[in-house]
């Protein structure tokens, strides 16, 4: 029988990859990768809030990683180039948070368990969280489904089909600060957006529909999650690095077999 702690982190961990799984489809598809890794940053200034106000970690985060998404999207229509904007603020956004912990008085902080996750630290608390803001996700997702793929294809189509590609723009800024405020205690700032990224890159060569790609991007996620744990577990390895060191894995696989199918 496996202990506790290791049947909370595995659902802790599934349940993430539930999420990153269809949301990492579109950061894939729309090119938002680096979009992704400045929310993800940011968490560690949402960390620093929450310990200073003493709030809820998960909430400080939420709105620290919300509010980075929101000020990316403005800035990033009024003349500001993209990656510039994104590298400035993701950098700026992680050094004042490691400095605002610093001056935290009376607080010990291991922030490497907020860089890299402390998934075999997860309460019933943290699971309960943790599910229901992964469920959260995909809800939203399974909602705007349709429209967010019309939106992803061509907005002149979207506008022509009656939608609102900002408003579809809003929906993906909320799921990805959602996910970074579950995911940040399963694997950490830095690596959040390898969790977003490599399965549903992995899931790309994979799959001939959107929906399958989805799929298969939670498929992989969750391999993924019980492979690294089970490296953890063998070789005492960090868990959060392990997990996206099996999901680089899974990548390179797909990679080499996409190449000997088309020989």
């Amino acid at each position: 029988m496996l202990d506790d702690f290791l049947m909370r982190a595995a659902l802790a961990g599934m349940a993430v990859a539930f999420a990153t799984g269809p949301l990492g489809c579109f950061v894939v598809w729309r090119r938002m990768a680096y979009f992704g890794d400045a929310t993800a940053h940011a968490a560690i200034l949402g960390v620093a809030l929450a310990l200073a106000f003493s709030v809820s970690v998960y909430a400080g985060t939420l709105v620290v990683a919300l509010l980075m998404a929101l000020t990316v999207a403005s800035l990033s229509g009024r003349g500001w180039t993209m990656d510039t904007t994104l590298g400035v603020l993701a950098h700026s956004a992680l050094a004042f948070g490691l400095v605002a912990v610093s001056f935290l008085p009376n607080v010990r902080v291991d922030l490497t368990a907020y860089l890299f996750g402390d998934i075999l630290a997860v309460s019933r608390l943290d699971l309960a969280v943790i599910a229901a803001g992964a469920a959260t996700v995909v809800a939203l997702l399974i909602w705007r489904w349709q429209a967010l793929l019309t939106a992803t294809l061509s907005e002149d189509l979207a506008h022509a089909s009656g939608l609102r590609p900002g408003r579809e723009r809003l929906v993906l800024t909320v799921a990805l600060a959602l996910v970074v405020a579950v995911a940040l205690k399963v694997v950490g700032a830095l690596l959040i957006a390898a969790m977003l990224i490599v399965p549903a890159a992995t899931a790309r060569s994979l799959s001939r529909t959107p929906e399958a790609m989805a799929a298969f991007a939670v498929v992989i996620g969750v391999i993924a999650v019980l492979g690294g744990l089970g490296a953890s577990l063998q070789w005492d390895t960090p868990a959060g690095p392990s997990i996206v060191a099996v999901a680089a894995v899974l990548f390179a696989l797909s990679v080499a077999l996409g190449s000997a199918l088309r020989r």
